[in-house]
């Protein structure tokens, strides 16, 4: 399982900014990104609410899903 979890380094000693729930003396491996500066909107959560956002086909739209077959594999219009 991969959750990121953004932390701030104090004394020597990583602290998460927000509550994790982990039992007591779980062992984790970590990876480090380092952020110049703050990122907002980059969890996955903000990037698939603005997926779900977009419109989605109208008729009115000239391409649409139903083409990509023809588009890729040939065939009748």
């Amino acid at each position: 399982m991969t959750t990121p979890i953004e932390v701030i380094y104090e004394r020597g000693v990583l602290r998460p900014l927000k509550p994790i729930e982990l039992p007591e003396g779980e062992r984790l491996e970590i990876i480090l990104l380092k952020r110049d500066q703050p990122q907002t909107g980059n969890t996955p959560a903000a990037i698939l609410a603005e997926i779900a956002a977009l419109p989605e086909e109208g008729p009115a739209d000239s391409f649409s899903g139903q083409d990509h077959d023809r588009i890729l594999y040939g065939g009748r219009p």
